[in-house]
């Protein structure tokens, strides 16, 4: 019953679409930085404001959910004022003083062309943190250009935000390599307005893509790999059928060839005759491995049905992280289930062990991995790296579902 609860409650938090916000001409719509990262390593990012950027004196974040935590969200108030259907040509953000670590920043950015992302009405909009214009090969040199000016594009309907882009054309950019320390950045801006007849139901699809297509999934790959488990599973099935037949044609000889035959009982797949229904003898690492198994198949078929339904919202960003760990947590209850069942019918008594090993067999060895990754990422600074409170909070969520659940399965 407890988990019936708890599927409505993931149901009621990510079926339904978050709430179209309505604006008039001329209110504020805050556009918030998030992160920064190397394009071709986007699982890299690190917040907006670790560069030399234009920023507000006090830094004000946005609170956020579990799933944009995990992904590495870390949205933050910007100096950007953009109004809704105002449209400007040129407006001042700030201006920069450039230092030597500055400049040094700047210039590793670019070189390994960093990305960076903003969120408008809950639109990301993404682009480029400067150019590198790459020389001869033999010397090799390259240059470094900064963009100084963005401009925005934005599509309404009526009185809701359809879709928002930036881009850099028709603008100079400012070259790194040429600049004299300590030297002064002016930051500028400019936003146009258009109407459109798309619907805000749609505005997320048929987006263009900014990551390369390399990153996304490879259908053909995968398909390639299934079809040769498939055959490989094929000729291990030959080769069994082949022996087996060999090993039926032995047992079926007439009475009279019997004799001829020294040992029949033990040739062949009779030989694991007193093996077959034997007690192994690690019995809780049995059931614990066949409890997890069971979770983490009904756990996947869940998200696949919660997709197909549309219960994971595009308007949420990454709501399908958050509904994986709460469903992880709810499907608890049936690796409890499977594994205390299995358990007492190959005759275990100690169950206790047995709550233990099955809760901890996945978690344990994943924490362990985990915190080496966050460690790593915690030292680099990167938003990757978890905050304290989401540790916790993620903690609780472990012990409520598994060791309750695995509990009362046993009782």
């Amino acid at each position: 019953m407890a988990s019936v609860v708890a599927l409505l409650l993931l149901a009621i938090l990510t079926a339904f679409p978050a709430a179209a916000t309505q604006y008039k001409e001329g209110d504020e719509v805050s556009l918030f930085v998030n992160k920064v990262g190397p394009y071709f390593n986007p699982q890299e990012t690190y917040h907006y404001y670790s560069l030399p950027v234009c920023r507000p004196k006090k830094v004000v974040f946005r609170s956020l959910t579990l799933g944009e935590v995990l992904a590495g969200d870390r949205m933050a108030l910007s100096t950007y004022s953009i109004r809704f259907k105002e449209s400007f040509d040129r407006k001042e953000l700030c201006v920069v003083e450039l230092k030597r670590h500055d400049l040094h920043k700047l210039t590793e950015a670019i070189e390994d062309l960093y990305y960076f992302e903003f969120v408008y009405d809950e639109l990301p909009i993404r682009g480029f943190i400067g150019h590198l214009e790459e020389g001869s090969f033999l010397p090799h040199h390259h240059k470094t250009f900064l963009w100084t000016h963005l401009h925005f594009t934005f599509t309404y309907n009526g009185d809701q935000v359809i879709s928002a882009n930036v881009s850099t054309l028709g603008t100079s950019p400012l070259a790194l390599d040429d600049i004299e320390l300590p030297y002064k950045v002016t930051f500028t801006y400019s936003a146009k307005w258009f109407p459109t007849q798309k619907k805000y139901s749609e505005r997320n699809k048929n987006q263009p893509k900014f990551f390369p297509k390399t990153l996304e999934i490879h259908w053909l790959s995968i398909i390639n790999s299934v079809v040769l488990v498939c055959l490989l599973l094929g000729f291990v099935m030959l080769i069994l059928l082949r022996v087996l037949r060999n090993d039926f044609a032995r047992y079926n000889l007439m009475d009279g060839e019997e004799d001829d035959i020294p040992d029949q009982d033990d040739i062949g797949w009779k030989i694991i005759n007193t093996d077959v229904f034997r007690f192994p003898p690690h019995k809780s690492l049995l059931c614990a491995i066949l409890g997890n198994g069971s979770q983490f198949l009904a756990l996947s078929v869940a998200i696949i049905v919660l997709a197909l339904f549309g219960m994971f919202n595009v308007h949420r960003h990454h709501a399908m992280n958050s509904g994986a760990i709460l469903l992880y947590a709810f499907t608890s209850c049936i690796s409890g289930y499977v594994s205390a069942s299995f358990f007492k019918k190959i005759g275990g008594h100690n169950w206790v062990w047995n709550v233990v090993l099955t809760a901890s067999l996945f978690a344990v060895p994943f924490f362990f991995m985990w915190s080496l990754v966050n460690t790593v990422a915690w030292y680099h600074q990167s938003t990757q790296a978890l905050p304290f409170t989401t540790i916790i909070l993620l903690m609780c969520i472990w012990l409520v579902g598994e060791y309750c659940t695995h509990t009362h399965t046993h009782h």
